[in-house]
Order: structure tokens, then sequence, then C-alpha cells
């Protein structure tokens, strides 16, 4: 039945599964981080703005959509954002993310994006 499911995905549902996928876990971490840092820093523009958050959302696009572009071509230059699992069209969703999660490098890029945001917690409770 899965098998069935696969094969009826068509090329555009693949790439833009692979393309949220790639915003999601790889490139909305990032800017999500360096505008909690700016925030943590002292900058006090960002305090109640909605355009941080619309910021974070349309540069974690972009960065995912040039890593998706120019990924397949350089891999040597995107070989940290760019995965080609998250392309493949004969995974499901859950396979792919499952795919990605047991390589070292992605494992390495959770624990580390889970201790920054651990210790920007930490900070940010003990500023007030």
């Amino acid at each position: 039945m899965a098998a069935i499911a696969t094969a009826r995905k068509s090329r555009l549902h693949n790439a833009i599964e692979g393309l949220a996928l790639t915003t999601i876990l790889q490139s909305f971490p990032t800017f999500a981080a360096a505008a909690f840092l700016l925030k943590l820093a002292g900058n006090h523009d960002l305090s109640g703005d909605p355009g941080v958050a619309i910021f974070v959302a349309i540069a974690s696009l972009a960065h995912a959509m040039l890593a998706v572009t120019f990924g397949p071509s350089f891999p040597h230059l995107f070989k940290t954002i760019y995965e080609p699992k998250f392309f493949e069209a004969h995974l499901s969703l859950a396979d792919k993310i499952a795919a990605w999660r047991t390589q070292p490098v992605a494992s390495l890029q959770l624990v580390t994006i889970v201790l920054l945001l651990s210790v920007m917690a930490v900070v940010t409770a003990s500023v007030g």
C-alpha cells in the first residue's frame, strides 16, 4: 500500500516536500537562532516586532531555495545545507526525515541546535 502511495507522487509534490523539509529542518533553526541571539545581545528593535517573524520566514525560504537550486550542481559548497535524501521520490515524508536523522552530520546539527537553544533559554530566564 505504501509503495502505491509513493509511486503516485508527482515531481512537483516531491520538489515541494524537499523544499519544505530543507526550509523547516535546516534553514529555519539558523535564522531563528540568529534572531534570538540579537535579542539576547540587547537589540531592543526586535521587541514585539512582527517583522522579525516575517524576516525569519522569508530568509529561511530564500536560504532553502538557494540550497535547493545550487546544491545539486555544487555539492562541495552546499554539503551542510543541501540534503539529497529530501528529494528522493520513492521515500515518504516520514522516511525522508528518518533517513536524514540517522546521518551523523544531521545528528550533530540537531544536537547543536538543542544545546544552543537550551543555553539561550537559560540566559533569557536569568536576565529577566
